[in-house]
């Protein structure tokens, strides 16, 4: 359905966009534009710390509607909503690539009552408030409530990824933001065949019957692409026939080829397919796609930026300010009522704290596929001449204006208050748990600093777990390991693996959540792979001639890591007077934010801070051999 793009579509933005052409940007400005647009307001909203989506939209309806520089009908004619539905199979396909199996067996109750009784909630009373607040037909209420029951990854992931937060509600807002796509958007497609056909032929029975036939074929025409998009590619991958630098193009072009064959020969089932064929694909044992993986998740950030400028420069304000206080009130009953309603019905009896719950009940922003559904079926009812399908686009338009705002805005908030996420996470994910490592946990801890280590070695875990440090079993490249970590309240990655090439690998993947400020490995005790290209690295910790080795050399020795309250009177000089080469700093914690010392950035700690560092505290019988020393010095100095 997404495909079916008619020329009146065509014809009604441009008659929409008439009154403020002339000020239109020339096309090869206007495509700059998008992009200058799009990134400049993920750029503003991570300098910002505010959601990036929100952002997004306030800058798309500033070149567009309100400057009239931007008028993506124009731009880009016939092919808009092509473009549009390609790029959403995209970020679908992205989306299940991030979903793992074992998610859905630690957390599979709660999101496949989400995914079923969530949904049928929220259409029915998504359709009570449409026809009691908003005030439209029965049959355009039916099919705007199917619509606005998905939500979807464009705008759940980067709250995800900004918010970050503890236990089982990420995973479940995950699995349902990118799953949910696929079963609102098949149902909106069922629901609009009934208001369709029923109203054009009066036949409810037989509209009913199409709709089933209709549910079915997606579902078996959605499923048989899936799988063969799966096999298409990882058959090629698993024997080595596509050279390395065209995965990632043979990857795209059997994605879009099988989205596209699909919602051919059945509405809305391209959305299953590629969505299945990541999943698949995403836990294959005999495949890797982390290449993949990272070269779509870049992808994704250009497509989100895109889409939402583009779609938002479509909004018209004037149809937007027409649905009135009723319009916003049938927003306002989403909010409050509709969506809340849905989580705590689908999540009786479930595991799930009160925390979890009320998190998962106001979260739930609208995106790119009620935006693009929404526009397209209101000119398929148009066409069918159902009553009140002209107020559909703007209603929908509303609802995800006014919920990208709230929940973009309010979600962080709320998650921090109800303990789930922190403003400034300090935490910290440590790869190993050797006897340097467990040390630094040990002393992060004490300060306040949640740690969590994960390492190969039982033996070493066993002792983390006893001395009360968080410590999982497996390899911190494994993401099915990384996947069921806590890592919700963490901020920052520090490799302390005997391995190398392990830190590295993991920094590089941690530095995609951490960002790169944050993620740290110790030297390698190599002066080129220290020099090496740091995009390739975390950043050195602590000194490039302290790799692990020593560090654990150290501790066994007897060195301890050891906290020191800085004042204006012992500073830090006079903490260096002390001890002298017997220290190594490591980091400082001041009013509970950990700053790690890194050889780029050489320590300067200030009073008021408690300072962190390898100390080699002198044994009593070292320092009786030492005064006796100078003891004995000094009597021979007044010999004759």
């Amino acid at each position: 359905m997404l495909l079916a793009i008619t020329q009146q579509a065509i014809d009604a933005g441009a008659a929409d966009a008439a009154p403020i052409a002339s000020r239109a940007a020339s096309p090869l400005v206007a495509l700059a534009l998008i992009g200058a647009a799009g990134i400049g307001a993920q750029w503003a909203a991570w300098k910002l710390k505010l959601p990036s989506i929100l952002l997004l939209l306030l800058a798309g309806i500033l070149v567009g509607p309100l400057l009239g520089w931007l008028q993506p009908h124009d731009l880009f004619g016939a092919v808009l909503y092509p473009l549009v539905s390609l790029a959403v199979a995209v970020i679908l396909y992205e989306g299940g690539l991030s979903l793992h199996l074992h998610e859905l067996g630690a957390h599979g109750t709660p999101i496949l009552r989400l995914l079923t009784v969530g949904v049928v909630t929220t259409w029915t009373l998504a359709t009570i408030a449409a026809l009691t607040i908003a005030k439209l037909p029965w049959e355009t209420a039916m099919v705007l409530g199917a619509i606005l029951t998905v939500t979807g990854p464009t705008v759940i992931g980067p709250l995800l990824r900004q918010i970050r937060p503890r236990g089982p509600a990420e995973a479940i807002a995950k699995w349902e933001g990118i799953v949910v796509d696929v079963v609102g958007a098949t149902l909106a497609v069922l629901v609009l065949h009934v208001a369709t056909e029923g109203f054009a032929q009066d036949g409810a029975i037989h509209s009913a019957t199409g709709a089933l036939v209709d549910l079915f074929k997606t579902a078996i025409v959605g499923t048989a692409f899936g799988v063969l998009g799966t096999y298409a590619l990882a058959i090629p991958l698993r024997k080595h026939l596509i050279p390395d630098e065209l995965e990632n193009a043979v990857s795209l072009a059997i994605v879009l080829g099988i989205f596209v064959a699909a919602d051919s020969l059945a509405h809305e089932s391209g959305l299953l397919a590629v969505t299945l064929m990541g999943f698949l694909l995403a836990n294959r044992k005999d495949v890797s796609v982390h290449h993949i993986i990272e070269f779509k998740e870049n992808l994704r950030v250009l497509l989100i930026s895109t889409l939402f400028i583009v779609l938002a420069a479509t909004i018209d304000l004037g149809a937007l300010r027409a649905t009135g206080w009723n319009g916003l009130l049938f927003v306002v009953a989403l909010i409050v009522v509709v969506r809340p309603a849905s989580v705590f019905l689908s999540t009786l009896g479930t595991t799930l704290t009160s925390a979890d719950r009320t998190f998962l009940a106001f979260l739930a922003p609208r995106g790119i596929v009620a935006a693009a559904v929404s526009s397209l079926f209101a000119l398929r009812m148009q066409e069918a001449n159902v009553p009140g399908a002209d107020l559909m686009a703007p209603l929908a338009f509303l609802v995800i204006v006014v919920t990208v705002a709230v929940y973009g805005l309010g979600a962080g908030p709320l998650a921090r208050r109800l303990k789930l996420s922190d403003p400034d996470a300090q935490g910290t994910l440590i790869a190993g748990a050797g006897p340097f490592a467990l040390e630094f946990g040990r002393a992060l801890k004490k300060l306040g600093i949640d740690v969590v280590h994960v390492d190969t070695n039982r033996a070493s875990i066993a002792e983390a777990r006893l001395g009360g440090l968080p410590a999982y079993y497996g390899s911190i490249l494994s993401s099915e390991v990384v996947g069921s970590l806590p890592l919700g309240g963490t901020g920052r990655f520090v490799g302390l693996t005997p391995n190398d090439e392990v830190n590295a690998l993991a920094a590089a993947h941690f530095s995609t959540l951490y960002e790169r400020a944050n993620v740290y490995q110790s030297a390698s005790g190599a002066r080129s792979a220290d020099d090496a290209r740091k995009d390739l690295r975390g950043r050195t910790l602590f000194h490039g001639d302290w790799p692990l080795s020593r560090l654990d050399g150290a501790i066994r020795a007897g060195s301890v890591v050891k906290t020191t309250n800085l004042t204006e009177e012992f500073g830090f000089a006079k903490f260096l007077e002390k001890y002298g080469e017997n220290t190594l700093p490591l980091g400082i914690v001041r009013n509970g934010r950990l700053e790690l010392f890194t050889a780029d950035k050489p320590p300067a700690p200030e009073p008021e801070a408690a300072l962190l560092s390898l100390v080699r505290e002198k044994k009593e019988e070292e320092q009786v051999q030492i005064r006796q020393a100078a003891a004995t010095s000094s009597a021979a100095a007044v010999l004759p």
